[in-house]
């Protein structure tokens, strides 16, 4: 029992290093800049020595690697949660809940959110097939999701644009037991196109020349007009 206490306690002392060296890297970053982290900074910040660090992480590459699969997880849980007291099929509430979750997300944390969709940082590939990759597959699973479930409840119209390219139906996929057919698939690619394309622009300060309440108003009518085009109920 002692042993297993001992352990137990190495464990979560452990964990509660690998958390404390994540939220030093972010916060350098939000100081420096995400491409300029360097485990010398993290270590000098903490108290630590570099080589200490690498008992917890092999290399900056691996660092970077859990922050970009702690960013995708935390925005699809954010999403998750913002659907989660809605009905099943009140589309336009989640529609909505979904777009204004990701865009709190966004604000809340602009680190990550670069860190997923802002520029390359020199000199990082992620793993092939990794666990930015299976994490990025489960965040925007929710809004795959809401497409699919769209589709079987009949609920889903025909998207403002019908053709496709043979290029992009060949990426139509089975979700949730359905086949989503290549003008729904293309459809829901146009949807986050749209709302990735305004919550980067606001989240890099491209939008602060307008007040909160012009950019709130500006976002709601872009997730109408996503809908609207992509063939998914309107919300009000």
């Amino acid at each position: 029992m002692t042993a297993a206490r001992t352990g137990a306690r190495r464990e979560r002392v452990r964990a509660a290093t690998v958390t404390e060296i994540k939220q030093t890297a972010l916060a350098l970053m939000h100081e420096h800049g995400i491409t300029n982290v360097r485990f010398t900074d993290i270590a000098r910040a903490m108290g630590m020595t570099p080589p200490a660090l690498y008992r917890y992480f092999a290399d900056r590459d691996e660092l970077l690697t859990a922050l970009i699969t702690d960013g995708y997880d935390e925005m699809g849980r954010a999403v998750a949660e913002a659907q989660a007291g809605l009905p099943a099929d009140a589309l336009p509430a989640r529609w909505l809940a979904s777009a204004q979750a990701y865009r709190q997300w966004a604000r809340a944390e602009p680190q990550q959110f670069a860190l997923i969709f802002g520029l390359p940082v020199p000199g990082y590939a992620a793993p092939d097939e990794g666990p930015t990759t299976e994490a990025a597959r489960r965040a925007m699973s929710q809004l795959s999701a809401l497409f699919a479930e769209a589709h079987q409840r009949g609920l889903l119209g025909p998207p403002l644009v019908r053709e496709v390219a043979p290029a992009v139906a060949a990426y139509a996929q089975h979700k949730g037991g359905t086949e989503i057919p290549p003008e729904t698939f293309q459809a829901m690619m146009h949807a986050w196109a749209s709302l990735q394309g305004f919550v980067t622009l606001e989240a890099y300060g491209h939008l602060e020349w307008m007040d909160a309440a012009a950019r709130d108003a500006l976002f709601l009518s872009q997730v109408r007009l996503a809908a609207e085009c992509a063939g998914l109920p309107v919300p009000d």
